[in-house]
């Protein structure tokens, strides 16, 4: 810049910030007026909500990995939260739910010690236990199982009269798959691969704005998730929409080439419709590591297991959830040891 115009502006932009701070000290008398607050009600606040490692003797801190704000995870993670959260003092665990990019995200970042734990699909968690797919090259034996807690559906909803009524139509079509990092990108990859469509369009929106895309053009959302689902109603009522149909020999074909797929229907009488919907899905499981301390892991089996009335009362996702279960068979990790010391006390493992 010139000389004249660097001097005209830097000499404006002092001017103003010289007459805004006169302004706040001529008015306002910073520091000086007769009414004030000391910093005891501050320091009161910060220490009761801030510190969370220093509130109790002993307390042990634990994040939980959950998913986008909008869906089911979060709601999910937040409630089990709550849960733990109920007693700090006897327990000595406080739980933070965390929003992620969903269930890959969450297996990742258990592995590194990012997060103590995370909800998970279970499809995702038997590839990152046993080492296959995207955690070929970096397994992880020590993902251990806590609660087996609902089953999540393949959801696709595309708009009506889009010819879009079965999953063959959504070849060469546009497709939201979810973010990266999500178990939902993760399983249309195999849905993708079982296909044999190589040269798929799709979008990866976040749940935010998948809805408001739907209604703009000729598209179809791809999702899994427990229902009843609130991101789902709102696509369903936003423009006139419809679920797509998954099944035919290819889905029947991915169901049955691993142990964590389940064929499922998607009720219609959740949403005000007449008939259910074919599809498949998996199971949200929560996951931690064999590494974390077991005075956290006892925590959060005892406090689900005592207060699953509360939980299922908190989201209509859990409204079947029982204690029995919370150790289905599909499990796609050993359970980490003190959840399964819990379990056998109850005499639900045997």
């Amino acid at each position: 810049m010139d000389l004249i115009p660097q001097v005209i502006f830097g000499g404006t932009t002092r001017f103003f910030l010289g007459l805004t701070t006169f302004l706040i000290y001529a008015m306002d008398h910073p520091l000086q007026a007769g009414v004030g607050v000391s910093p005891e009600p501050f320091q009161s606040v910060y220490d009761s909500t801030m510190k969370w490692d220093e509130g109790f003797a002993g307390e042990t801190m634990v994040s939980l990995g959950t998913g986008e704000v909008e869906l089911v995870y979060y709601a999910v993670g937040r409630a089990i939260c709550e849960a733990v959260d109920r007693d700090i003092r006897r327990l000595g665990v406080r739980c933070s739910a965390e929003s992620t990019p969903g269930s890959k995200y969450n297996a990742e970042a258990i592995h590194s010690g990012e997060l103590e734990f995370g909800i998970v699909q279970s499809d995702i968690a038997y590839a990152a236990y046993d080492g296959k797919d995207a955690f070929a090259n970096r397994p992880f034996g020590d993902l251990r199982s806590v609660i087996v807690l609902y089953p999540e559906i393949v959801t696709i909803i595309a708009r009506s009269g889009s010819g879009i009524a079965k999953i063959a139509d959504l070849a060469g079509r546009r497709t939201n798959v979810g973010r990266q990092g999500s178990g939902t990108h993760a399983v249309w990859d195999d849905l993708q691969a079982v296909l044999g469509w190589k040269d798929a369009q799709i979008t990866e929106l976040p749940a935010d704005e998948d809805a408001r895309a739907l209604c703009a053009r000729d598209y179809a959302n791809f999702l899994q998730v427990g229902h009843p689902s609130a991101a789902v109603r709102a696509q369903l009522a936003a423009c006139p929409t419809s679920f797509v149909a998954v099944d035919g020999p290819a889905i029947d074909a991915l169901v049955s080439g691993g142990s964590y797929f389940l064929k499922r229907h998607i009720s219609g009488q959740l949403y005000g419709l007449t008939a259910d919907t074919p599809s498949f899905g998996s199971n949200a499981v929560l996951m931690t590591s064999a590494g974390v301390d077991a005075k956290a892991v006892a925590a959060f089996t005892r406090e689900i297991s005592a207060h699953i009335d509360d939980l299922r009362a908190k989201h209509r996702v859990l409204a079947s959830l029982t204690v029995g279960e919370m150790t289905s068979d599909h499990i796609p990790a050993p359970f980490h040891p003190a959840a399964d010391q819990i379990y056998r006390a109850l005499k639900l493992l045997k």
